[in-house]
């Protein structure tokens, strides 16, 4: 896992002035230093010039980067961030074809696989990558994102440069580029905010690779390619055959991405999903290790803990069921509420954006402490999206909503704002345009049932959406600190096979994931298949939501914070005295009152650290 950054102009030469561009590649290295804490490197080559930050998991003595490969049709540079779990098997085909390889490295696998056969190459590869690859003859550069967009990969171009990286601030370090937003731009952070629409940086200019896309970009051209795309066909397994395949599709996929030169751990919530990734790590550990995993909680929560129909259970009684079970060396992990609200800025600086309030914020402090002893963590991330986890996929008036399920309702949000600029945002008519191009895409199959044809669609905008909301939640907070975590239920494997398993087999007898729970039957005991679904948890500590109010009441009484000409300052002050009254979730199921003045505070630090106005 690293950080990678460039830029490249077919009409210039670097070359000619080294000391300028090593002056802007090390401001870009240091940037995104905390991606990769244990080495750097930068190349400056005629057009194009690369910058790379380590964070060392593979080949830990041969693996650095930039890595060059001179090869007999001319030389190859690679800044590579990310893991390609498939990569031995790729070596041994390209072994068989003439190849020589002279580490162990998959940037060097990516390099010659490139060479052999082309860009086509990135649909070889199983993994989480964001790549460039610079062809030093033909003077073009390349950039692959993975198929879910688990690497970040943003761009800008001025004129005929293209200005590329892993975070978006460290674009700000080239000449010329600085942070600046439109209408747009606030639509993406009041409207469907913490949510991004795919392809957009919200920063005026900023955009991103898409997932499953490539760029291509030579002195005769400049074009995007993409070469995955989820498709609809009909699924034609018996409801055993479904079941073993699921199970063998999980079981690769972690044993695939278990690779690593460094210890691995687990996180575990006692829930089904990490629960599983944890008991299949635990089997195809040698039996020399053994499987250290972690669960997260929060100061006092067994006191102030209240159960609801979102959360209805602790996550300890069944985390110490499995950690039992597997005989883990298990570490639990607590965070205090203060410390919850003192590093909500960071997590802003971990995203360069607004995130999900304490949701990353807690998610940042613990892989604060994970990364203490380990840098690689395996996670159950992505499995309710994929396998219908969530009340939408229950839910008649979520099924039939005609918008995102997850925020079905923005008169709250809206009530904040002052009416005038909640007005020039045209909010409703933003997530329309958003919700209907995505529906767009969506290959649907003629006879399908309606019903079946809205899970689909609900499938597809969770993959899309709420997916790539918690895939990019997990990458900056846990690169943050330096650790990689992985996510298996991600493989593009599971997704395209699961995608068009019907509901009847996903959930057979209304039970939730039910194909699921068959899957890991062999793996967890009857209290972990049976457990109710239960989210990532949260603070439950009243004096957490005074912090935030009194922040807040600091915040709109200076008035200099640049975020109050966008609220409705009554309202807000109301809303900041009546919080309590205040439950219902207004972006998935963690996000309600609280979590609301959480985002409030920290679109305003993000507002002021980039002296953003419009």
């Amino acid at each position: 896992m690293c950080g990678i950054a460039g830029y490249y102009n077919p009409k210039d030469n670097y070359s000619e002035n080294p000391k300028n561009n090593f002056v802007i590649l090390t401001n870009m290295i240091n940037s995104m230093k905390m991606r990769g804490p244990d080495d750097s490197g930068y190349s400056i080559i005629k057009s194009c010039c690369l910058a790379h930050s380590r964070l060392s998991i593979i080949d830990l003595d041969m693996g650095r980067q930039p890595f060059k490969i001179t090869h007999k049709c001319g030389n190859f540079h690679i800044v590579f961030n990310g893991e390609i779990y498939n990569h031995l098997d790729i070596k041994k085909e390209l072994l068989s074809l003439g190849f020589q390889f002279y580490t162990k490295s998959d940037t060097e696998v990516i390099g010659n696989a490139f060479i052999h056969w082309g860009p086509a190459f990135v649909e070889k590869l199983n993994g989480i990558f964001a790549i460039a690859i610079y062809d030093e003859s033909n003077n073009a550069i390349y950039l692959f994102r993975d198929r879910f967009g688990i690497k970040p990969l943003y761009y800008k171009q001025i004129e005929n440069t293209l200005i590329f990286a892993s975070r978006i601030d460290t674009l700000f370090e080239y000449p010329n580029i600085k942070p600046t937003i439109d209408l747009n731009s606030l639509n993406e952070i009041f409207t469907i905010g913490p949510a991004k629409t795919y392809g957009k940086g919200v920063f005026c200019g900023i955009k991103e690779i898409l997932p499953g896309e490539y760029l291509v970009y030579t002195p005769d051209y400049f074009t995007k390619h993409q070469y995955y795309k989820i498709k609809s066909v009909p699924h034609t397994d018996s409801y055993k055959d479904t079941v073993e395949k699921v199970r063998y599709l999980i079981e690769d996929s972690v044993r695939m991405q278990m690779i690593s030169d460094v210890p691995i751990c687990t996180f575990l919530s006692g829930g089904i999903d990490s629960s599983l990734v944890s008991s299949i790590c635990s089997k195809y550990m040698s039996n020399k290790e053994d499987l250290t995993t972690y669960s997260f909680d929060f100061e006092d929560n067994d006191i102030f803990f209240t159960s609801n129909s979102f959360q209805p259970s602790q996550d300890k009684p069944y985390v110490d069921i499995m950690k039992d079970y597997l005989g883990s060396k298990h570490i639990y992990l607590s965070c205090k509420y203060k410390q919850l609200a003192d590093l909500l800025e960071e997590s802003v600086d971990s995203r360069c954006l607004p995130t999900m309030a304490d949701v990353d914020s807690s998610l940042l402090f613990f892989c604060k402490e994970v990364s203490k002893n380990h840098k690689v963590a395996l996670t159950g991330e992505c499995a309710d999206e994929i396998f219908g986890g969530y009340p939408w996929f229950h839910r008649e008036d979520m099924l039939h909503s005609g918008t995102f399920p997850w925020m079905m309702d923005i008169s709250f949000r809206k009530s904040l704002l002052n009416p005038e600029f909640a007005a020039s945002l045209q909010m409703e008519k933003y997530i329309a345009q958003a919700y209907n191009n995505t529906i767009s895409e969506i290959e649907l199959i003629p006879e399908e049932s309606k019903i079946e044809k809205n899970r689909r669609q609900i499938s597809y905008l969770n993959i899309k959406w709420f997916m790539q909301t918690l895939l990019d939640r997990m990458d900056r907070t846990s690169m943050h600190s330096g650790l990689e975590a992985r996510v298996p239920f991600a493989d593009h494997r599971i997704v395209d096979y699961v995608f068009n398993i019907p509901w009847e087999i996903k959930a057979k007898n209304n039970i939730p994931k039910n194909l699921l729970r068959e899957a890991s039957y062999y793996y967890l005991p009857d209290k972990i298949l049976n457990r109710p679904k239960c989210p990532y948890p949260k603070t439950y500590h009243p004096e957490y939501e005074e912090i935030l109010v009194r922040k807040m009441l600091e915040v709109i009484n200076d008035t200099s914070s640049p975020i109050r000409s966008y609220l409705n300052l009554p309202v807000l002050n109301n809303f900041l005295m009546k919080t309590k009254e205040y439950g219902k979730p207004w972006y998935g199921q963690l996000m309600a009152g609280p979590q609301m003045i959480a985002y409030l505070l920290q679109i305003n630090y993000w507002l002021k650290k980039y002296s953003l106005t419009i």
